[in-house]
């Protein structure tokens, strides 16, 4: 059985386990996976789009200051050039 075999892995909690048993005896293991499928999904997705919104931030600061050290490194080789040139 499907809930025996789940049983023996730790990542899934007891309720799982036990919401798969009784869809096993019950015969609609198939909606019932479906239903748990959508209580895990929503979560998972309010933690992508909370992540994404802090990383954004974060990743436009950091190619920001690459940017600008690239832009400040090559103003100061003009003017190190000028100096020498001039």
């Amino acid at each position: 059985m499907f809930h025996q075999a789940l049983s023996h892995q730790p990542q899934f909690q007891e309720i799982f386990q036990q919401l798969v048993r009784v869809g096993e005896e019950s015969g609609s293991l198939d909606s019932l996976l479906d239903k748990l499928a959508q209580c895990y999904e929503q979560p998972t997705l309010e933690l992508r789009d909370t992540l994404a919104q802090t990383l954004e931030p974060l990743l436009i600061l950091v190619v920001g200051g690459i940017v600008g050290a690239l832009v400040i490194s090559m103003y100061l080789l003009i003017f190190q050039l000028g100096n020498v040139l001039g």
